[in-house]
């Protein structure tokens, strides 16, 4: 069960990020989205896109991106099991 997914998305300056957003929110096992734009291009944006939610299913979150003209450049984090945990920082991240 994935609970959190971060991902690098390429997108065309059409769907909006609010869009996008509403769209990825709307999908069954999805409880939030946070979509933020990282640059602009004169053609398209990229964006990094958080999805949280109790049972995402990644293959539907990457079939609403890709229905939007847009493609994933890379999955940046992925949280799954019963409960998310997050990184801890240790004396080698100095």
């Amino acid at each position: 069960m994935i609970k959190r997914l971060i991902l690098d998305v390429l997108k065309p300056h059409s769907p909006s990020i609010i869009e996008l957003a509403e769209m990825l929110s709307d999908l069954e096992g999805v409880s939030g989205v946070n979509v933020s734009l990282d640059e602009v291009d004169a053609k398209t944006d990229s964006v990094k896109v958080t999805i949280e939610g109790p049972n995402i299913d990644y293959r539907q979150v990457e079939k609403t991106i890709i229905s939007c003209g847009a493609e994933i450049h890379s999955i940046d984090g992925v949280s799954a099991g019963i409960k998310i945990v997050e990184e801890v920082n240790t004396p080698q991240d100095r």
